[in-house]
């Protein structure tokens, strides 16, 4: 392979790549940005949807009804979440919701391996992992085509959603002043639910597009991508929007052209390479690329 072609390969598996992280990091930041929460439960839901698409598939239904419900379910978690395990915390210490965010991953988690079993279960409900076509050499997967349309077409959306519509104004508002928010009439609880919805419905499918891309789903699975997506909220700026999309980006092209550089022998470190990186740009810009210069307590 010539290395232009190696260059695009590489460019491709890492578009897609920061897609998926980008996906998993707005809704992270989204719920940030309104109550300071750092939702480390938030990879369960790639998950829970995971789980949901792949047993309403088993039994039967057609591949997009399965996505759609599955998704969905995704979603009424999130919802679920927040009324049953954040709700009744409104107002504590921050400390106090993050070790209930941890709290959440254990219970969601081990009643995963309890259902389930601790097992890898194959996921081929989107079995697009075979080269489809080859451009200068270059072999393009469906599902990294996939990955990317479907991620361009829902940050234009939820651009739009936001900077367009009531409820997103409402949300801007909510995430710049929260009591003043309430003062003037803004419903906090349905301003805050819709923040956990849209988080959770894109959890959802960035877990069906990482199942789908890694080939099997298993309880565990949204660890990662949740850790990953926490250091694409800080490179980002935690809070904004904006920022996590940058972040996911910044993250998935430092790992795949880290491994694609990287001697074989440096290639199992490559996630210590990528958090020298967090530490430099945090050298650079405590805040983060767009984050902004002091973070106030809001609630």
């Amino acid at each position: 392979m010539s290395p232009t072609a190696y260059f695009f390969q590489q460019f491709l598996n890492a578009l897609s790549l920061g897609s998926i992280y980008a996906l998993v990091t707005i809704g992270l930041a989204m719920v940030f940005s309104i109550l300071r929460l750092i939702n480390f439960a938030h990879g369960d839901l790639m998950m829970i949807g995971s789980y949901a698409i792949l047993m309403i598939w088993d039994a039967g239904a057609p591949g997009w009804v399965a996505i759609l419900a599955g998704v969905a379910i995704s979603g009424v978690a999130g919802i679920i979440m927040e009324r049953v395990c954040y709700r009744p915390l409104r107002g504590s210490a921050e400390m106090t919701t993050l070790l209930t965010s941890f709290a959440v991953v254990v219970l969601l988690e081990n009643g995963a391996i309890l259902l389930f079993g601790p097992n890898t279960r194959p996921f081929g409900i989107l079995n697009f992992s075979h080269p489809t076509f080859s451009i200068y050499s270059t072999l393009i997967s469906k599902i990294d085509v996939v990955t990317v349309i479907l991620t361009l077409t829902i940050l234009l959306l939820t651009a739009l959603f936001i900077k367009r519509t009531t409820m997103g104004i409402a949300m801007r508002a909510v995430a710049d002043d929260l009591t003043a928010s309430h003062l003037v009439g803004i419903h906090l609880n349905r301003v805050i639910v819709s923040a956990f919805f849209i988080g959770s419905l894109f959890a959802g499918l960035a877990g069906l597009l990482w199942s789908a891309r890694a080939g099997k789903i298993y309880p565990l699975m949204g660890f990662i991508p949740v850790v990953k997506a926490f250091v694409a909220a800080v490179i980002g700026g935690f809070g904004s929007i904006p920022g996590a999309v940058i972040g996911g980006y910044v993250l998935g092209f430092a790992e795949v052209f880290l491994i694609a550089l990287l001697p074989p022998d440096f290639q199992g470190y490559r996630d210590a390479f990528v958090f020298v990186l967090l530490i430099f740009i945090l050298l650079i810009r405590p805040q983060g690329i767009l984050g902004a210069k002091a973070m106030e307590r809001r609630i």
